[in-house]
């Protein structure tokens, strides 16, 4: 048998462009005589659709659409992930709009579609609501784990969420003597997560003695990347698929053919490509062509420039250099050589003419000290890196990192500003092992001297970061088990110091209505700023 995956880069509500996607996978399974085709967990609308779901036209013309997928399947056999109407919504007086926009809820289900016309389905069972996830918002669970007959085979399907648990309807279908397994999924990517659906997968394959197959979609959707890594395992653990990660594609294997190498994850270069592709898909998604970056001699916007120049290509970058009253010709150098590395359009403004300007026209109404002058300096900065972005139609990157923006250790409407944080989900120290696996790749591109220079926001004479914040080296590591393991505070106490803890959380939480503000941060680890961290600004805990 001879099947064939869609791993497809779809954007959200774009029904017209999904479907010819998905026309192009079926074109392309004929000529390679496929006897059945696979997409991914909502493939023709996209993931996450989000409250596009409460909207009645929107689910209407995706259903229109889904007619015409429908009508493929007389080509070539589809699976292919899509929404199912289920129990109507009961009308809620507080919230009129649930039952007038959408009446209905909803199922997340893998299709089977056969010679023009709906086989059978399998609604998702387990409704993620967790992190980034918020299904129960849009739709009803599933009632029960179901074994379709088609091919002479016995077929277990399930969506994403169901093949995780122990429980789960994967598990189920493992013990109904299915032939095949197939799970379809819309799984956004964190450093380590493929490593886990490898390992499921061989763990199911082996339960179930029969191949699975897992289809993935690919592709930045706002702060999410998808890395597809779609692949197909059989019970002895050989993998007879193991498709390219961040890259969309069409990909055919024979279930009685030789095996191929096994997939495997591969750390910060990983982390680099969704990045990239991250950055990528939210400029053409959006129809934006062009990035602006203010280079400022230090690692953070270094490796921001030279992700946006793998995205969107050179011609399409440009930088901005803002010398202040406190900059020093090192970062300057940097800046330029940095640049030229790159190939990139470098503009320099100083601030300091303005900055000056400034504090003449509030020195007599307001005392000019501390942040209040080193907040200046930024936000002049911010002001013009957006002038240049609306003067060339471009948005602006952000180079903050997730130690700065856990630590509130920036300036509102300053070096926060633009559309998108790429380095937002990175600890100073993924940063600087970023830089090196850039300078590894190839020529040095990131002169080494920004790399080796203690960082410094050059606000003031002769600041450091580590002046202002814990050095990075204890900062960084407690940063990971706080966020990303969400140890207790007496955890943290016994490796870090109760002392030190307590006033790394008393500045954590003080800087919760900073995050709220921030550009959308791409998600590369298992906790980030942004749709999966909902802390309340107001509150008094501080543990």
């Amino acid at each position: 048998m001879k099947i064939g995956i869609g791993q497809i880069d779809p954007k959200v509500g774009d029904l017209s462009g999904n479907f010819q996607l998905l026309r192009k996978a079926v074109e392309w399974a004929q000529k390679e005589s496929l006897d059945l085709l696979i997409f991914p967990e909502l493939a023709l609308i996209g993931y996450p659709p989000r409250d596009l779901l409460l909207r009645r036209g929107f689910v209407e013309a995706a259903e229109k659409a889904f007619q015409e997928v429908v009508k493929e399947s007389k080509k070539v056999p589809i699976i292919i992930g899509h929404i199912a109407k289920a129990q109507p919504r009961a009308k809620n007086e507080a919230d009129p709009s649930s039952s007038l926009w959408q009446p209905h809820f909803l199922e997340n289900a893998a299709f089977l579609l056969l010679d023009g016309t709906i086989a059978g389905y399998q609604a998702k069972i387990r409704l993620p609501s967790f992190d980034v996830f918020e299904e129960e918002r849009y739709f009803s669970p599933g009632e029960k784990a179901e074994v379709l007959e088609c091919f002479g085979l016995r077929l277990g399907l399930s969506v994403c969420e169901d093949f995780w648990y122990a429980d789960s309807t994967v598990a189920k279908q493992s013990e109904a003597n299915v032939d095949l397994l197939i799970n379809i999924s819309a799984s956004p990517y964190f450093r380590g997560k493929p490593a886990l659906r490898f390992s499921l997968g061989k763990k199911w394959a082996k339960k179930a003695n029969a191949p699975l197959i897992y289809a993935n979609l690919v592709g930045g959707q706002d702060e999410l990347i998808f890395d597809g890594r779609s692949f197909c395992v059989r019970p002895d653990g050989a993998f007879l698929l193991a498709s390219p990660a961040f890259v969309p594609g069409f990909f055919a294997f024979q279930l009685n053919g030789e095996p191929v190498e096994p997939p495997e994850e591969k750390g910060i270069e990983d982390v680099y490509r969704a990045l990239v592709l991250g950055i990528r898909d939210y400029a053409r998604k959006n129809g934006i062509e062009k990035a602006v970056i203010g280079i400022s001699g230090g690692v953070d916007s270094a490796v921001v420039a030279v992700l946006a120049v793998e995205a969107l290509g050179k011609e399409n970058v440009i930088g901005v250099f803002l010398p202040g009253p406190y900059t020093a010709r090192i970062s300057e150098e940097g800046a330029k050589e940095l640049a030229e590395n790159l190939g990139i359009k470098l503009l320099q403004i100083p601030i300091t003419p303005a900055f000056e300007s400034l504090q003449k026209i509030l020195a007599n109404e307001i005392p000019l000290v501390g942040v209040v002058v080193e907040n200046l300096q930024a936000r002049l900065r911010g002001l013009i890196l957006m002038a240049v972005a609306n003067a060339f139609g471009a948005i602006v990157l952000c180079p903050g990192n997730k130690a700065e923006i856990a630590m509130g250790y920036n300036t509102l409407y300053g070096d926060t500003v633009g559309a998108l944080a790429p380095l937002g989900d990175l600890l100073k120290e993924d940063v600087y092992a970023l830089a090196r696996e850039i300078n590894a790749a190839g020529k040095t591109i990131i002169p080494e001297e920004v790399i080796r220079r203690p960082p410094s926001a050059e606000l003031r004479p002769n600041q450091r970061d580590e002046d202002d914040l814990p050095p990075y080296a204890i900062l960084d590591p407690f940063l990971r088990e706080f966020l990303e393991k969400n140890a207790p505070e007496e955890v943290l106490a016994e490796k870090f110091g109760r002392e030190l803890v307590q006033e790394i959380l008393r500045r954590f939480y003080r800087a919760e209505y900073k995050r709220r503000q921030l550009p959308l941060v791409l998600k590369v680890t298992p906790k980030a700023f942004g749709l999966g961290w909902r802390f309340p600004v107001t509150h008094g805990f501080r543990g």
